[in-house]
């Protein structure tokens, strides 16, 4: 999608990936989709379980449905009541968690040792992130070389994906990660060499809410991304007005997040005159949407 105004304020051709209107309103669905796909039937006959926030957990139960596999999540208390309703209507299993008091990546290996399932974790899977890749890849095709590409970064699994399409196709476009200013686990994993961990996010963007860049993307983001931008709650709430009013799309926090960083001015373009720009979910509520647009 364009906007003839966004190409105005940031004086370069901008030109967005809009996966709210992905099925179930996120890029994760390319992810899930991919993985399960490439099960074998005895993996998919015993089902399949990850740890969500939302959109992830919405995307596997519906892989997992046009599969005819079980599907059980994880999913913390404080997730978006839209998103918990959603994954249910897909016919998944929901099992609560407190994602501040309990460690997720411990209850997953837990429930999917006790029922024998195949975990499909949101971003540190190869099978997710090659499917997640999908977005860049389609984006370029459709709209052509890219100067620089800027994704948000949550685990690191679009990011992951996103940067292995867009460098394999022309490893002169700049990929540049952006995430929230209270949650700059990876900007500072950068700076360190390795991994950071930091407490968890509190920041409006759910989705990306991670203290520690992902064991697998990380490698992968290390080599494949040039830089890594902020943007804070508010730029985020600003961007997805933009988008509401401009573009007349709905955008959650975490899809707005890449685009406000851009609108902030808090991204280095070196130059830059061709921009993809990744929104990466569009799964609020409408009283969550007007109260933090108000």
């Amino acid at each position: 999608m364009r906007s003839r105004t966004l190409d105005e304020r940031v004086g370069a051709r901008v030109v967005l990936k809009a996966e709210n209107l992905q099925r179930v309103g996120a890029f994760k669905f390319r992810g899930a989709y991919n993985a399960v796909a490439a099960m074998d039937p005895k993996q998919r006959a015993r089902g399949v379980v990850t740890a969500s926030s939302g959109n992830h957990a919405q995307a596997l139960a519906l892989a997992a449905r046009l599969h005819d596999v079980p599907a059980l999540i994880l999913m913390p208390g404080d997730a978006p009541g839209s998103k918990v309703q959603a994954t249910i209507g897909y016919g998944a299993e929901i099992v609560p968690f407190d994602r501040y008091a309990e460690d997720r990546e411990e209850l997953l290996a837990a429930l999917a040792a006790e029922r024998g399932m195949t975990p499909v974790h949101p971003y540190d899977d190869d099978r997710v992130m090659a499917g997640q890749g999908t977005a860049a890849l389609e984006l370029i095709e459709d709209a052509g070389p890219l100067d620089a590409l800027l994704v948000c970064i949550g685990g690191g699994g679009l990011i992951a994906g996103c940067a292995t399409a867009a460098k394999g196709l022309d490893d002169g476009t700049r990929v540049v990660g952006v995430e929230p200013e209270a949650g700059d686990d990876v900007r500072r994993s950068l700076a360190a060499g390795d991994r950071v961990r930091i407490a968890v996010p509190d920041t409006i963007a759910d989705g990306q809410q991670i203290p520690v860049p992902g064991e697998r993307t990380w490698p992968v983001i290390r080599e494949r991304v040039d830089a890594v931008a902020v943007a804070s709650d508010a730029e985020i709430v600003a961007a997805m007005r933009f988008l509401f009013e401009r573009c007349k799309l709905v955008v959650e926090p975490s899809g707005a997040c890449a685009l406000a960083a851009l609108l902030a001015g808090r991204v280095e373009l070196d130059g830059a005159q061709r921009i993809g720009v990744t929104l990466s979910g569009g799964n609020v509520d409408a009283a969550r949407f007007a109260r933090l647009l108000s």
